[in-house]
């Protein structure tokens, strides 16, 4: 075989490639009334502040585009729905490099408070709302909101200590089984 040969060959081969990978390609309807089918599920793991947004706002994004959300807090992720902590979760610099404060600050007194005020402020001031409200909103979106059943027992929680959207407390395979198909990501 000559080299144009194996040339012609190649980009053939590359053409018949980018045909395949261009037919896979999931493309986004921008139709408000087209329903996509799509899922969801986000497990929400951690309970400080700055991890309680992740899971919101990828929720929210999320229910914009038409997909069935299912949020599922478990572990320290139980204190973004638990009445009395929901209020007052924290932004600790402990340990976080992207908190951009020397790490021989960062455990000194007052640091977590005031790196929550921070964090609290520039939320404001991008019109983000508060942990409470944005569950009120994803709600109201139509987001299931679940309670993991493990966890609730390990706090000794019940539905009433938790926020009042919570549609419930699962143990994980009923989460599992009920989200069969869907996307997922662990935050």
């Amino acid at each position: 075989m000559t080299a144009t040969a194996d040339m012609t060959a190649t980009a053939d081969m590359t053409a018949t490639a980018d045909m395949t990978a261009t037919a896979d390609m999931i493309v986004p309807a921008f139709d408000d009334d087209v329903a996509t089918g799509r899922k969801l599920a986000i497990i929400v793991s951690k309970g400080s502040l700055d991890m309680a947004y992740p899971g919101l706002i990828l929720g929210n994004a999320a229910l914009g585009e038409g997909v069935e959300l299912h949020l599922f807090f478990t572990f320290w992720g139980f204190d973004i729905i638990t009445k009395g902590r929901m209020e007052h979760l924290k932004f600790s610099p402990v340990g976080n490099p992207a908190a951009h404060i020397p790490a021989a600050l960062a455990p000194m007194p007052g640091m977590t408070t005031m790196a929550t005020h921070m964090m609290h402020k520039s939320l404001e001031e991008l019109d983000i709302p508060d942990v409470p409200e944005f569950l009120a909103l994803i709600k109201a979106s139509g987001a299931h909101i679940w309670a993991c059943r493990l966890s609730a027992d390990m706090n000794h929680l019940t539905l009433e200590d938790l926020w009042d959207g919570v549609d419930g407390i699962l143990n994980a395979s009923d989460f599992i089984e009920m989200t069969d198909g869907a996307q997922l990501l662990f935050i």
